[in-house]
């Protein structure tokens, strides 16, 4: 009991002093300032024009960073009531690295932390409307001890998977796609589509999604596309460094002219690693024109890091990964669910500090148990625009519906409701790419 308090005690003055101390600059000045509602502007190689090649050449993250026109809310210490800001807010200014799917607006949410993006850049690819609920995102930034807040320096996000739907299994929610199983969950975004009943085979898919083991991607984004260059997302398996080609899911991919991406804290590329490959298909297989690093996690002692996924390798709470790396839960809060029911496949969020190549983790949150479900949460903060009617409009761009049954109003009825209203949006569902409000609350 005492080493254990002694190691507890450890962590979190460790935590203390990282978020306590020096980080770094604002940012690559090569990527473009994140601000206001602007789409991003096509670049690159790809039939879909935009596709990889220098991103995006943003002016702002778009989509959902936007408000429909009216006073910016989400700066540090700004008035958006956030309490971010990097002077007497708690908000540390060393980097933490954050990897999920957007879960919020307000600026952004990620895994539920909320990051303010004014003076963040980006690199955005692969989305014509800018960043939208459910896109897997990497996001740089200094946060606060508990991980609810943090101000952005830098937002990456890129499609994960593409191309025709090979298979459908309706009934467990999953598909597949270049080899790739794709499976759902309550957080699924269908960005135009009401959900997996209505795939068919043929259909071209763009998905984001978090890696869940081998051949494995757990869909976080699903929208409709035209034929296009094929992408793809797993774990290398199989490498032949000689012939340069390894299997990712059920596909090889050959990747003997293809660039390789910036390789993190030196790595090389080995067997596990997670990648995204860019290419065409050609004779049953990928023949690769780019092979990047999958969202790299720092793996650099005293790290920081939150992120989500699918849990891999499960051998206890002290002992499994996320997004294949190692993770230590034994001393985390746990919410969500009991601690018992972590385990290979259940999606969780983990928040700590890297010692040694493992995640030391203080917080784990479950968000999904096969069989069991889970806490599915959206969340958009601003104000009203483009109104209709309680059961059509939009918050930072975002469709949403409150005219279900059971929505829950707070400091007003529907009936207050319009133009420029200032909300605050809880729903647990994207359907045909409508938000489904739980809750409205009047600000």
């Amino acid at each position: 009991m005492r080493t254990i308090l002694l190691r507890n005690g450890l962590l979190a003055l460790m935590i203390g002093l990282l978020l306590s101390c020096g980080g770094s600059g604002s940012g690559d000045a090569g990527m473009a300032r994140m601000s206001g509602f602007e789409p991003p502007v096509a670049g690159g190689a790809g039939s879909d024009g935009a596709n990889a090649g220098g991103g995006s050449g943003m002016g702002g993250i778009g989509g959902i960073a936007a408000d429909d026109g009216s006073t910016t809310t989400a700066s540090g210490g700004g008035d958006d009531s956030s309490g971010v800001g990097s002077g007497g807010t708690g908000v540390s200014t060393a980097d933490a690295t954050g990897v999920g799917a957007v879960d919020g607006a307000g600026s952004i949410f990620v895994n539920g932390l909320r990051y303010d993006t004014k003076t963040a850049v980006g690199q955005l690819e692969d989305a014509d409307n800018g960043i939208q609920l459910g896109m897997s995102v990497k996001v740089t930034a200094p946060v606060n001890a508990d991980f609810t807040r943090g101000i952005a320096r830098r937002v990456e996000s890129a499609a994960d998977l593409r191309g025709p739907v090979e298979s459908v299994d309706a009934a467990s929610g999953s598909f597949a796609i270049l080899g790739t199983t794709v499976t759902t969950d309550e957080a699924t975004v269908w960005a135009d589509l009401p959900g997996p009943a209505a795939l068919a085979t043929g259909l071209t898919l763009q998905v984001w999604g978090l890696p869940a083991g081998p051949g494995v991607l757990r869909a976080t984004r699903v929208e409709q596309r035209s034929p296009s260059a094929p992408i793809l997302t797993g774990t290398v398996q199989n490498l032949d460094a000689v012939q340069r080609r390894f299997m990712l899911g059920r596909l090889v991919v050959d990747y003997a002219g293809a660039a390789l991406g910036a390789s993190p804290d030196g790595r090389a590329l080995a067997e596990g690693t997670l990648v995204r490959v860019r290419g065409n298909a050609a004779g049953g297989r990928i023949v690769a024109t780019q092979v990047q690093w999958w969202y790299p996690l720092p793996a650099t002692e005293a790290a920081i890091a939150q992120f989500a996924g699918v849990v891999t390798d499960f051998g206890g709470l002290g002992s499994m990964r996320v997004l294949g790396f190692p993770v230590d839960a034994s001393q985390a809060l746990v919410t969500g669910g009991p601690a018992g029911s972590v385990g290979n496949g259940v999606k969780v969020q983990v928040a700590g500090v890297v010692i040694d190549g493992v995640l030391r983790a203080s917080k784990l949150a479950i968000r999904n148990v096969p069989g069991a479900g889970g806490p599915a949460s959206f969340r958009l903060i601003g104000n009203v625009g483009a109104f209709t009617s309680p059961s059509d409009f939009r918050v930072r761009g975002q469709p949403v519906n409150a005219a279900g049954p059971g929505v829950v109003f707070v400091n007003g009825g529907a009936d207050r409701l319009g133009p420029g209203v200032r909300v605050d949006i809880r729903g647990a569902q994207v359907v045909d790419g409508v938000l489904m409000a739980q809750s409205v609350t009047f600000e």
